[in-house]
């Protein structure tokens, strides 16, 4: 029996997410490629039809296999509801809303759930590269069936983020990086960490949880760590959704990342 089906049959919450994020991604793929109406956001942020597809069917089905749950999305309006329930669906119907607007595969629809500011299970699904990664705590972090580990840290380093929080790393560290391409969706770069694809990456200030929630887990349970400023690791679900500049990755590179994070926000 593949990894994910032995895991699903076991976890009700996994297999809920696993096929609700599916069929998501089935949805948001009609718009892929195709011309679509776009709005812009307060802070010029893009959401298209796609999007709205996207966050109806979830928040729809999800909520009616678990009417007890609280629900948190990019694409809903948040109320205080959710912080009476135990637990919370956190839900970016797609992450990386610009590359798939411009065509581009690195997006994925991104759904966990969270307890006590701790994520419980955790989806990316990215039909545009055929690519589903989840994890739950404790049973490690999976690719299309296959455990993925992070790397170990061999020059020349792969650290993806924004150009001035990269320049802020110590000198003798500029000469041995490599440089990482734009990728529209959080998300799917701490994927790619969590997959050994990169060494690391800063994550500028104003994530949301939607953006982080799923993919902190597939993170850590492939190795990984996620942290704040201070050094702690962020919390979901609770009544501030927003959180400051973060740092993923592993190894060595992580506190030398950590120091600068901190040195950057000090």
């Amino acid at each position: 029996m593949p990894a994910t089906e032995f895991f699903a049959a076991k976890n009700d919450d996994l297999r809920l997410l696993l096929d609700a994020a599916a069929e998501a991604g089935r949805i948001a793929m009609r718009y892929f490629g195709q011309t679509q109406e776009v709005w812009m956001k307060a802070g010029q942020s893009p959401v298209g039809e796609a999007d709205y597809a996207t966050d109806k069917y979830l928040r729809e089905t999800l909520l009616a296999a678990r009417p007890d749950y609280g629900w948190l999305s990019e694409e809903t309006t948040d109320t205080s509801e959710r912080l009476n329930a135990r637990r919370t669906f956190v839900v970016d119907p797609i992450d990386g809303t610009r590359g798939f607007i411009a065509g581009k595969d690195m997006w994925c629809v991104s759904v966990a759930i969270v307890e006590d500011g701790r994520t419980l299970a955790g989806v990316l699904e990215c039909p545009a590269r055929g690519e589903t990664f989840w994890a739950l705590p404790g049973k490690g972090a999976w690719k299309n069936d296959v455990q993925i580990k992070v790397r170990e840290a061999v020059a020349p380093y792969e650290i993806g983020g924004p150009k001035a929080m990269i320049d802020a790393l110590p000198e003798e560290l500029h000469a041995m990086l490599l440089n990482v391409p734009y990728i529209p969706s959080l998300a799917y770069r701490l994927a790619l960490i969590a997959e050994g694809s990169l060494d690391g990456s800063f994550v500028k200030p104003s994530s949301h949880d939607w953006d982080i929630a799923a993919a902190d887990l597939i993170l850590r349970e492939a190795g990984g760590d996620f942290l704040d400023a201070q050094g702690e690791k962020p919390r979901y679900g609770e009544t501030e959704i927003r959180h400051g500049a973060l740092v993923a990755g592993s190894g060595f590179l992580l506190p030398i990342m950590a120091k600068t994070l901190a040195t950057l926000t000090a």
